[in-house]
């Protein structure tokens, strides 16, 4: 493995708050992946023996704005590697055009780079796409599975699916045409982070700005393209890991239905509910809810490996 600023930060002390979002946030390591680039990650040791998360964010998010409210609790149970994606933030940058699968090659192959697999594969938005890709594309990274935010589609009919891919395509390839300022305005950060006038913490939206600001605005594009032409329904329900949905039961952008279609497709998955909208992620509460969904697979895991799988139906709590 070939790193720099090879370092992983202790289990944070505190945890995160709107006023000092990025104070316990672990360090990263930029990862040298054979012929696909420079991957960043931020890693947490964890206790000694502990199971793996890997934990993958949304779409123009990071590692650090999608998780920081998880790592804390996280990492009291587990060892924690969250990279950011291609394109986004310091993930890889490529000439290629975006494309989910290598999404999942790049975290398969940072897992075996950092000797760390197989391990409980966490996906919020986009990043579950990416997650159920890992588990058809890298079996041998995947023992269990937690989808957050997230479906087996993202664009409901076919009008809308082609019309939202040609939006993007159209501009994505515009960006080819010369490098843009990637400064984000703070009222796109604002909208994107969709918060009420009363909520807006003007140190969490200038810190969210300041991590979105490193995207790579061409694949960033691609990937909202490569997002609204994306589905697992054929093979959706071969899954045979442990798996938990969250289901953010006030999304607008991934309709609560079609949360709870991904989770009826997925064999013996266990539903858990947030009442929180697409930006749940931002909620305090939120890394404790991830957290319970992590520990709930990591025990059918140890389950499965005594032959006492798959338990006897959907738990909804």
């Amino acid at each position: 493995m070939t790193t720099t600023s090879a370092t992983e930060a202790p289990s944070p002390k505190r945890r995160a708050s709107a006023s000092d979002p990025a104070s316990h946030i672990p360090h990263g390591t930029r990862i040298v992946l054979h012929k696909r680039g420079t991957t960043f990650a931020r890693t947490i040791k964890g206790p000694p023996g502990a199971p793996t998360v890997v934990l993958l964010h949304g779409w123009s998010a990071t590692a650090a704005l999608n998780w920081f409210q998880a790592f804390e609790p996280l990492s009291e149970h587990f060892r924690v590697i969250a990279p950011d994606l291609r394109g986004h933030g310091r993930g890889i940058r490529s000439h290629r055009r975006f494309r989910l699968a290598d999404c999942a090659t790049d975290v398969a192959e940072t897992l075996r780079r950092l000797d760390a697999g197989p391990a409980i594969v966490v996906g919020y938005s986009l990043g579950g796409p990416v997650a159920q890709l890992m588990w058809r594309d890298h079996r041998e990274s995947v023992s269990g599975l937690v989808l957050c935010a997230t479906g087996a589609e993202f664009v409901a009919g076919n009008r809308e699916r082609y019309a939202f891919a040609a939006l993007a395509q159209i501009l994505a390839g515009t960006t080819r045409l010369g490098s843009l300022a990637s400064f984000v305005p703070a009222a796109l950060a604002r909208r994107l982070l969709n918060m009420r006038p009363s909520e807006r913490d003007p140190v969490l939206v200038d810190w969210a700005r300041r991590e979105m600001s490193k995207h790579n605005l061409r694949m960033l594009l691609e990937a909202g393209q490569s997002l609204a032409t994306y589905s697992s329904r054929d093979w959706l329900h071969q899954v045979d890991v442990p798996t938990s949905v969250l289901v953010t039961t006030q999304d607008s952008a991934i309709e609560p239905t079609a949360q709870f279609r991904m989770a009826a497709t997925i064999p013996y998955s266990h539903i858990n509910l947030i009442a929180d909208g697409h930006v749940a992620c931002m909620n305090p509460d939120f890394g404790r809810k991830v957290t319970e969904s992590c520990l709930d697979v990591q025990r059918r895991i140890e389950a499965k490996a005594l032959g006492h799988w798959p338990n006897p139906a959907h738990s909804v709590d």
